[in-house]
C-alpha cells in the first residue's frame, strides 16, 4: 500500500473515532474545524437539528499574513460571532487533525474570545 493511501486511511479512522464520541446539542453545539491546503474553516453546528449556527473562514481575514496569524483570526472571529448568537459553550471537533499547530491556535483563540470547551 502506498504511503499516501495509508495516511489517508489513518486520518479517516481517526476522524470516525472522534466523531463517534462528539455530538453537538442545542446547549453545547459542535465547533468543527476544517483545514484545506490554502484556507482554514470553522463552524458551529447543532447536530440535533442538523444546522450550522455560525461559520467563518480564513478567506475573510484581513491583515493576517502567516498561516498561524490567520488561524488565530479565525478563532477570534468564530468566538465573536458565537457570542453574538448567544453561544458560550461548545464541544471542539478537530475533525481528525492532530491537536497541534493551526488547530491548536484556533482552539486557543476561541477560548480567549470567550468560548468554553
Amino acid at each position: 500500500m502506498k504511503t499516501i493511501q495509508k495516511q489517508a486511511m489513518i486520518f479517516e479512522r481517526r476522524k470516525a473515532r472522534i466523531r463517534a464520541k462528539i455530538s453537538g446539542t442545542a446547549e453545547r453545539p459542535r465547533l468543527a474545524v476544517f483545514k484545506s491546503h490554502k484556507y482554514l474553516y470553522a463552524q458551529i453546528i447543532d447536530d440535533t437539528k442538523g444546522v450550522t449556527l455560525v461559520s467563518t473562514d480564513s478567506r475573510k481575514v484581513v491583515g493576517a499574513k502567516t498561516p498561524v496569524e490567520r488561524a488565530k483570526a479565525v478563532g477570534v472571529d468564530i468566538a465573536k460571532k458565537a457570542k453574538a448568537a448567544k453561544i458560550t459553550k461548545v464541544v471542539f471537533d478537530r475533525s481528525g487533525y492532530l491537536y497541534i499547530g493551526k488547530i491548536k491556535v484556533v482552539a486557543d483563540a476561541a477560548r480567549e474570545g470567550g468560548l468554553e470547551f
